[in-house]
């Protein structure tokens, strides 16, 4: 869905980014001509590791693509506009924001304190908002659209055990998504969600029963063999940063294979 060249000469900052489909994202950007911004709350190691990759994906290139590490904690407003001023000091600019870190414990809806329910939703949908208003004048000033891409779940639409807050954070998000590309969208920055399949990422590993989930999730695939890895989602993420998807505005894309319209 993107050349090599198509996001050449573009900044962005990619939430979350130190493993998974966080890393994954990065990666592609990257590999797509973009100096990335690698965010990182508490796997600085993994970060470092990302960065590192970038770095040799740019080395190859002989681009003036840059790479940079930001520590913050997208749950606190501040920390969100602090790391935006940290990136615009280096690079100058910023034309894309991915918004993937998410948190939250997986539990039944039964066990859920105010505490549990309130960190869930500072964590997976506050972010994007602290996201938008810090950078939402550097978007602006984007040559071409801004561009914000979130991060969703199928938990946001299907009932999945012991992922009840989580699935509702998530709904959350693309509720957002739709309301801030109707108050952002008249200054040219695109704002949509990706909403991906059931991956075996370490997220999902620390969730009860999750190989049975992947599992299921793998059968119910419509595409012969083919399974679902991080890498397809951030093809898609790269899509919608780039000037072909100038039209996409406030949708959530599903990419899981067709499980989601299977009786």
């Amino acid at each position: 869905m993107t050349s090599d060249s198509s996001l050449r000469g573009k900044f962005a900052l990619v939430t979350g980014a130190s493993r998974g489909i966080g890393r994954a994202i990065a990666l592609k950007l990257a590999t797509a001509g973009a100096s990335v911004a690698v965010n990182f709350l508490n796997s600085q190691s993994q970060a470092v590791e990302v960065a590192q990759e970038i770095a040799s994906i740019q080395a190859a290139r002989a681009d003036e693509a840059e790479v940079m590490l930001v520590k913050a904690d997208v749950s606190r407003r501040d920390d969100v506009f602090s790391m935006v001023e940290e990136v615009e000091s280096r690079f100058g600019g910023l034309d894309i924001v991915v918004s993937n870190a998410a948190a939250g414990g997986f539990r039944d809806l039964a066990d859920l304190t105010q505490v549990n329910f309130e960190a869930v939703l500072r964590n997976n949908s506050a972010p994007v908002i602290w996201l938008a208003q810090a950078a939402a004048d550097l978007l602006a000033k984007s040559e071409g659209h801004g561009k914000v891409v979130a991060i969703s779940s199928h938990g946001s639409r299907w009932s999945v055990p012991h992922y009840g807050a989580i699935g509702a954070s998530k709904a959350a998000l693309e509720s957002l998504i739709r309301h801030l590309a109707l108050e952002y969208g008249g200054h040219g920055i695109n704002f949509n969600c990706v909403l991906p399949g059931i991956i075996a990422t370490d997220a999902i590993a620390s969730m009860p029963g999750s190989e049975d989930l992947v599992r299921a999730a793998g059968e119910r695939m419509m595409l012969g063999d083919r399974t679902l890895e991080p890498e397809d989602v951030a093809s898609v993420v790269a899509f919608l940063c780039g000037s072909a998807s100038d039209l996409i505005q406030g949708q959530t894309i599903v990419v899981d294979g067709g499980i989601s319209v299977r009786v």
